[in-house]
C-alpha cells in the first residue's frame, strides 16, 4: 500500500508520517517548514501541481493534513484561510478520484462552529471529500495534545512543552471545555483503518469527558514542577462534545482521559531524555 500524507511537517502531520513510515511506503508532503529531509513540497492551493503530483505519486491512500488550524487566523484572513482549508482540499479530492485513490481527511469537531471560518472551511471541506469514489474517512479531533516530532509549531502541546523546557509558571485558560484528543490515539485509529480498510464513515476521535485548558495543563504540568494559574478569559467557543459511538462501533482504540494523561506524561519525560 502507497500512502501520501499532505501536511507532513505539520504538529498532527508529522506524527501521522513518522509512525506510517516505519509499516508502509508513504510520501509526505510539506509547504514552508522541511520536517523530515524526505519529504516533497506541495503547494495544496496550486490546482495543477496538485494534480500532478498526486498523479505522478498515484497513492492508493491519502491522508489530508494539510491546513492551517488556527481559528484566530482563519477570521483575520478569510481569503487565505479558504483558498488553504477549503478549496485545497478540494483539488485533493479531485485528484484522488482521478486515480481511484482513498482519502482520510483530518477535519475538526469545530465543525459545529459555524461563526467561524475554519469551522465553515472544514464544514465544505467534508462536503467535499464524501465525492471520494474510492471510498473517505473524515476524522474529528477536537483540541490535539500529545507529542509530536514538530515541537515547535504554535499549539498547546508545544506550550506544554516550552513551560517545562524554559521552567517558567504557566497560565491557562478555564471558560472554554472541549473533549481532549490525544495525538498517538488519533494516529493509532488511523493505523487500524488502514488494516481494516473501513471506509464511508465520520468519526469522532476524543477522550469521552469535557475538559478546560486548565484542566489539561494541571494534570500534567505540576509533575515536571510547573505551577499552573488559572485564568478566565471568557472564551465563548462552543463546546465540542463528539459522539464517540463509532469508535466502538468500529472496534477502534479508545482511551480514557486518565490513561491519556499518564500516557502523555510518559511522552514528555522520554522526549527530556533527549534534550
Amino acid at each position: 500500500m502507497k500512502i501520501l500524507i499532505t501536511g507532513a511537517s505539520s504538529y498532527v502531520g508529522a506524527s501521522i508520517y513518522a509512525r506510517l513510515k516505519e509499516k508502509y511506503s508513504v510520501v509526505g508532503t510539506y509547504n514552508s517548514h522541511k520536517l523530515f529531509p524526505e519529504l516533497e513540497f506541495l503547494d495544496i492551493t496550486a490546482k495543477p501541481r496538485v494534480m500532478d503530483f498526486i498523479l505522478t505519486k498515484k497513492p492508493d491512500v491519502i491522508i489530508h493534513v494539510a491546513a492551517n488550524a488556527s481559528g484566530t487566523w482563519c477570521d483575520k484572513n478569510p481569503k487565505q484561510a479558504i483558498a488553504i482549508n477549503q478549496k485545497g482540499t478540494r483539488y485533493i479530492v479531485d485528484s484522488a478520484n482521478k486515480i481511484h485513490s482513498k482519502l482520510i481527511f483530518i477535519s475538526s469537531c469545530a465543525v459545529v462552529n459555524t461563526n467561524s471560518v475554519y469551522g465553515r472551511t472544514k464544514i465544505a471541506s467534508e462536503q467535499y471529500v464524501k465525492e471520494v469514489k474510492a471510498g473517505y474517512i473524515i476524522l474529528r479531533p477536537s483540541l490535539i495534545i500529545g507529542f509530536s516530532p514538530n515541537t515547535t509549531n504554535d499549539r498547546p502541546f508545544n506550550r506544554f512543552l516550552k513551560n517545562i523546557v524554559d521552567g517558567v509558571p504557566a497560565v491557562y485558560d478555564t471558560s472554554w471545555k472541549f473533549q481532549p484528543t490525544w495525538l498517538r490515539h488519533l494516529c493509532e485509529v488511523i493505523e487500524e483503518i488502514l488494516k481494516k480498510e473501513i471506509i464511508n464513515h465520520i468519526i469522532p476521535v476524543s477522550v469521552p469527558v469535557l475538559k478546560t485548558r486548565y484542566d489539561v495543563a494541571s494534570d500534567i504540568l505540576p509533575k515536571f514542577n510547573i505551577t499552573v494559574t488559572p485564568e478566565n478569559k471568557h472564551d465563548t467557543t462552543p463546546t465540542f462534545s463528539g459522539q464517540l459511538n463509532k469508535l466502538s462501533e468500529l472496534k477502534l482504540p479508545q482511551y480514557s482521559y486518565d490513561e491519556m494523561v499518564i500516557g502523555i506524561i510518559q511522552e514528555i519525560r522520554d522526549y527530556l531524555k533527549t534534550i
